[in-house]
């Protein structure tokens, strides 16, 4: 992508420096099953309980402390950078977005960057939560290492696709300000998990497609999409569909688990999202569920 000379966002907190005290645990996370899988798979773990029953999970803080182990490389550091200027672009066109659809005044996420584990309004979670979005706060956490795990766990690399993940994040507080996040919820809290998986998938392709609608509009802001960009997200977006992960962790699919969807839908809303750049073609709720 085309960076160079890009603002970064001024809101950004970040607590790199900072670890957190007491039990390790998930919370909140959205597309943290993809490190959840990944991860404990290659350390032998089994996780379909976690699979299950990531998305929406709610756990104890700890106790916060200053750390001196961890210290920033460089690559760390242009990360930081990069993901700073990434939620820049999604302010910048969410902010105009919501104005010309009269949507009202967009309220920007906040993102915070972690290393090992974090607090948050969602509750306590580690680095294998993977990226995931709180609405108690609003924010967006990641571990910017989980980049490195995509590049080398799942062979999914790129700046675009690194800005996929963020912007995914980012189109579920996109949802919440719209309403759809805590309605899906309240109605997955109702029905038997079998029948909340399939709303959860839904809400993760609008997310999806919300991330290829911002790719699309920023690209016409700041002409920052290059040759190869697209083709990156979009194999990222195929290695992490709930039918890939389970395969390579199990050897097969275990359908009635998926709460992200296969790779395919995943490929296509994002697809879409950046051929139309139109955030109201992106209902996911309305179709059949076996047709998205």
């Amino acid at each position: 992508m085309r960076m160079n000379g890009r603002r970064r966002s001024g809101n950004v907190d970040d607590r790199r420096r900072l670890g957190t005290g007491g039990k390790a645990g998930i919370g909140g996370g959205i597309v943290g099953i993809i490190a959840i899988v990944i991860l404990t798979f290659m350390k032998g773990g089994d996780i379909g309980d976690v699979i299950g029953n990531v998305v929406g999970s709610q756990l104890g803080a700890g106790t916060q402390y200053a750390s001196s182990d961890y210290q920033p490389t460089e690559e760390d550091e242009a990360l930081a950078v990069f993901a700073s200027q990434v939620l820049a672009g999604t302010e910048d066109v969410w902010t105009a977005e919501f104005r010309r659809q009269g949507w009202g005044e967009y309220e920007c996420p906040k993102l915070v960057l972690f290393s090992g584990a974090v607090n948050s309004g969602c509750g306590q979670a580690t680095s294998q939560t993977g990226p995931f979005y709180c609405s108690a706060d609003r924010t967006v956490y990641i571990d910017l290492d989980f980049f490195k795990e995509m590049k080398t766990n799942i062979g999914a690399d790129g700046d675009f696709a690194y800005a996929y993940v963020i912007a995914h994040e980012v189109g579920h507080h996109v949802q919440y300000l719209l309403g759809t996040l805590d309605k899906a919820h309240r109605a997955m809290s109702r029905l038997p998990e079998k029948e909340s998986n399939k709303i959860s998938v839904r809400l993760e392709l609008q997310a999806d497609y919300y991330a290829g609608v911002w790719a699309a509009l920023d690209n016409q802001m700041f002409n920052s999409l290059e040759e190869g960009d697209v083709e990156k997200a979009i194999n990222a977006a195929s290695k992490i569909g709930d039918d890939y992960l389970q395969r390579k962790a199990y050897g097969r699919e275990m359908p009635d688990s998926f709460n992200h969807g296969r790779s395919e839908q995943r490929v296509r809303w994002l697809s879409k999202g950046l051929r139309t750049g139109d955030p109201l073609q992106g209902d996911t709720f309305t179709p059949d569920y076996n047709n998205l």
